[in-house]
């Protein structure tokens, strides 16, 4: 497979990890749009929110977890952050493995773009 964040899973590409378990990865978008801008990406290859079955709800579910866990690490937890993801082109998904970005450290804009 030729997903880059496949590659980072498996450590063909570095990337500055801050979590790991055995269903998810964290780390710093390379291109942050906020003083805190972390990836958060299943172990396991879902092409976009679409392609999402009703076995993989609970790591979601996870996903959401671990992503208030990050924002109380980072400190953003109380001042505010924000989950996004991006599903297909048209919505500016870049990496076709589902994926959630979670932003904060600063007041964010009311629009998305």
């Amino acid at each position: 497979m030729n997903c880059l964040f496949c590659k980072i899973i498996d450590r063909e590409i570095p990337a500055t990890i801050h979590y790991e378990d055995e269903d998810f990865l964290v780390f710093d978008d390379i291109a942050p749009k906020a003083p805190v801008h972390k990836l958060i990406i299943p172990k396991k290859h879902i092409h976009s929110l679409n392609k999402l079955s009703e076995d993989d709800l609970p790591l979601m579910a996870k996903a959401f977890t671990i992503a208030q866990n990050i924002a109380k690490q980072f400190g953003i937890d109380q001042s505010g952050y924000r989950l996004l993801n991006n599903c297909n082109a048209d919505a500016g998904q870049t990496v076709f493995h589902i994926h959630f970005h979670l932003l904060g450290g600063h007041q964010l804009s009311d629009t998305l773009g």
